[in-house]
């Protein structure tokens, strides 16, 4: 339970991504339906909820706009018709690069041609299910920002009943946790007196490829963007790692 964050490199890509086009109200609201669908619609009892709610209010949604989406998952809201529903989706980039897709979606068969189009566009194809989930496994992630005492963070991590944690080199640290672990680790980490900037659950590959072509690493890079920029897709893990040189490269 220690080192330094393998996975940095992939967390470092999904912030760019992020900074370049936030990630929109409609894919905000939407984390919020299937939450209050999956659960109670009440963020005091459902803490994927609550975490959704904090995003979009952190994104500046409304009030009002917050509660219409809780409404929607509840089934309460008397003008709602579209009927979402949560579909993950594999494929491959370029190179052999295994890419799993989560999105929510009232049509799937125009959620299918986007993804196909995106993918055929970008050096990649769309696979099949099962073609490559078989190579992630779904973890709880604690994000933690500020000055991390490596020593007190381990006693936290084991205490608090994680499976390990990253620390990178700009102050900010990764706890990793089964996924039913995940609230109940988040508020050990707070009361032991970290910073937590985020919680997430998210897809770890089992193994990486390294990237080290300049034009394969911006075929991938290509590819993400396009992929993130759909509104019906929530989330993209890849089992890649480059360089922060080759990423600079590759998007300039």
């Amino acid at each position: 339970m220690a080192g330094h964050s393998k996975w940095a490199n992939i967390k470092r890509q999904k912030a760019r991504v992020d900074a370049v086009k936030g990630k929109t109200f409609t894919q905000l609201s939407r984390a919020i339906i299937v939450a209050a669908r999956n659960g109670v619609p009440d963020p005091a009892g459902n803490f994927q909820l609550r975490t959704a709610i904090e995003k979009a209010k952190a994104a500046g949604i409304p009030n009002d706009n917050i509660e219409r989406a809780i409404a929607k998952g509840a089934g309460t809201y008397a003008d709602d018709s579209a009927q979402l529903e949560e579909i993950r989706y594999e494929g491959y980039g370029s190179g052999g690069v295994a890419i799993l897709i989560e999105a929510l979606t009232d049509n799937r068969n125009r959620t299918a041609a986007d993804l196909r189009a995106a993918f055929s566009k970008n050096g990649g194809n769309l696979g099949e299910t099962g073609c490559v989930s078989w190579m992630f496994a779904q973890k709880g992630v604690v994000i933690l920002s500020g000055a991390i005492d490596e020593e007190k963070l381990l006693e936290a991590s084991l205490e608090g009943g994680a499976d390990s944690y990253e620390i990178a080199e700009d102050d900010t640290a990764e706890v990793f946790a089964d996924v039913g672990n995940l609230e109940d680790l988040s508020q050990y980490l707070k009361h032991e007196g970290f910073v937590v900037d985020d919680v997430e659950l998210r897809w770890i590959p089992s193994n990486s490829i390294e990237v080290s072509d300049v034009e394969q690493a911006r075929s991938l890079l290509k590819l993400i963007d396009t992929l993130e920029s759909l509104d019906d897709v929530q989330n993209v893990t890849a089992n890649f790692e480059m360089a922060d040189q080759l990423m600079e490269l590759s998007v300039t």
